[in-house]
């Protein structure tokens, strides 16, 4: 009788729905478990050692990685992040309609990039990690195209960080998209996916 090969657990280190709806359309399960961690703290100590968005994205997934690990012992614990920057200016999810409405408003015409990391761990070592990022121009809508949109959308739009979802119709907002669709979405996912089926989670 052979010996069953164990597959070894894999942790989410995050509260994201799409990121999650990710890997579980991919085939791959996931335990989730979001960590606390002060993003605020962490962008501000970004901006005034003037690294760049790249950087804050890839602390800040490890962070959740390695706050989660301790309570996975031999797990392989993913975390991620995703920065929005434009001119020079990073972007948080919004906190309500307001804030999306004026952030839309902000990004409107303008060409704006999106990091997003995603980091392994395994029992408090980094094992790999990748930053990838994409290019997205929106177009010029008109204020009442706008609020439509926000009526349509609902709360909806409180949950990326470009107060948009691209996968739905927040695609009418933009005129040029460069990059891949899961970067986008938050995770750099093909990597990722070559990764744990290297390590034994996935298909082969």
């Amino acid at each position: 009788m052979s010996t069953p090969v164990l597959v070894p657990q894999l942790v989410l280190a995050s509260g994201s729905r799409t990121r999650a709806a990710m890997l579980e359309q991919a085939g791959v399960s996931a335990v989730l478990d979001r960590p606390l961690v002060d993003e605020d703290e962490v962008k501000a100590a970004g901006r005034a050692e003037g690294v760049s968005a790249d950087i804050v994205a890839e602390a800040l997934a490890e962070l959740k990685a390695q706050r989660i690990t301790r309570r996975h012992p031999g797990a392989l614990v993913v975390g991620a992040d995703q920065m929005l920057e434009c001119e020079g200016r990073w972007y948080d999810k919004p906190a309500d309609r307001a804030a999306a409405r004026a952030q839309l408003l902000d990004l409107r015409g303008k060409t704006h990039r999106l990091v997003s990391c995603a980091v392994v761990v395994r029992d408090g070592e980094r094992m790999w990690h990748r930053i990838d990022s994409a290019r997205l121009t929106m177009r010029n809508f008109s204020e009442a195209f706008l609020d439509d949109y926000l009526d349509r959308v609902g709360d909806d739009v409180l949950h990326s960080v470009g107060a948009y979802q691209l996968e739905g119709l927040g695609a009418q907002l933009f005129h040029r998209v460069e990059g891949d669709f899961f970067t986008i979405l938050g995770l750099p996912l093909l990597p990722l996916l070559g990764f744990l089926r290297v390590h034994g989670v996935g298909k082969e």
